[in-house]
């Protein structure tokens, strides 16, 4: 298996000031699966096209092991990459698709077929060989795109936002397929994805992206629990974290006052940060961490939007002026205008400056 290591790689393309990726330092341990992920453009599929060798960095090494690859072609670098787009070639049958690189490769025709169906076994496509890309459906050719990989047995895997293409139920069963193949081979992998569940399901550690720059890295727990900064906490989760902008001030005790309508929130002692006290701060809480019923710390909101997931609701009410995002139990649902009693979780509190936006 391998190690992989950028130190301090950029890129920019022609004469672009500013880089799709910038001074990205990176270490991904041997049998990790680490998850890249991020809004659109924000430079997650190049970083992985310059692990490739598909694009050349501008500045700064990629190790694989103690390898500097820099100016290894692609083709030599031990590494498999699958693709949102499956890239089959679709005049080949199944049993062909999954061949042609070892046929390149000129391994012996014992190797060739030992290897296209112990990856035909380990995905299930056994029956699927003798038929052409054509006849088969987005899943299917999702798995003969990964088996494709598998066969090369390479030191690394590389996935680019392969399941964006498939409709929400092969994506949850196609994550579960993969996890447990994951398990199975235990290759260093990396995988880019802008789906923050497939993120948080699959990675021991999630990369959050932003405009080229590594915002976090982390256990999905970790960042999830502790974001870094504003665009983390928005970022990850759904609903995302309430973020209510204001300022702490002390008055017989800390008062959180919102920048925005009259929303007035005494709070206990324990809960503030001292360096968030007389200051421009957000206060962010996850909507699970607000429950449904009077308590201090707490405020009373009007309901204005409520969307019935089956096994919880997502309730968004209005506080002074102040729109804040609540989970209820689904037998629990109120009803749009009512005031609803809310008390905040004390370990879910979390304080951030408003100028910069980091965690305080």
């Amino acid at each position: 298996m391998a190690n992989i290591r950028f130190d301090r790689v950029s890129k920019r393309f022609g004469n672009q000031q500013a880089a799709a990726v910038y001074d990205l330092n990176l270490d991904v341990r041997d049998k990790e699966l680490l998850t890249l992920v991020g809004p659109s453009g924000c430079g997650k599929s190049t970083t992985l096209n310059m692990l490739a060798g598909l694009e050349d960095p501008s500045e700064g090494l990629i190790y694989i092991d103690d390898r500097v690859v820099n100016d290894v072609p692609a083709r030599d670098r031990d590494i498999a990459m699958v693709f949102q787009n499956y890239a089959l070639y679709p005049h080949l049958t199944v049993r062909d698709n999954l061949a042609f690189a070892l046929e390149l490769r000129k391994e012996p025709a014992a190797t060739i077929e030992a290897r296209v169906r112990e990856a035909a076994a380990l995905l299930n496509i056994e029956d699927l060989l003798g038929r052409k890309p054509r006849q088969l459906s987005g899943g299917q050719r999702q798995r003969v795109a990964l088996g494709r990989a598998i066969v090369r047995h390479p030191q690394v895997f590389l996935f680019d936002e392969p399941l964006s293409n498939l409709d929400a139920k092969f994506r949850v069963q196609m994550r579960r397929e993969l996890a447990a193949l994951r398990r199975r081979l235990g290759t260093t992998t990396i995988y880019v994805t802008h789906d923050q569940v497939e993120a948080m399901s699959l990675g021991d550690r999630i990369v959050v992206m932003h405009q080229g720059r590594v915002q976090q890295i982390g256990t999905p727990l970790d960042i999830y629990d502790r974001p870094a900064n504003l665009f983390v906490a928005g970022f990850l989760g759904t609903p995302p974290m309430n973020q209510i902008q204001g300022r702490l001030t002390a008055s017989g005790g800390p008062v959180f006052e919102a920048a925005e309508g009259e929303l007035k929130l005494p709070l206990p002692v324990a809960l503030v940060t001292p360096a968030a006290m007389n200051r421009d701060v957000v206060l962010g809480i996850r909507p699970e961490k607000i429950r449904a019923v009077a308590g201090t710390p707490g405020f009373d909101g009007i309901v204005e939007f409520i969307e019935p997931l089956g096994y919880e609701s997502v309730v968004t009410v209005r506080s002074a002026g102040t729109s804040i995002t609540l989970r209820v139990d689904a037998n629990a649902t109120p009803v749009i205008g009512q005031t609803l009693a809310c008390a905040i979780e004390p370990d879910g509190v979390q304080w951030f400056d408003a100028a910069s936006g980091l965690r305080l």
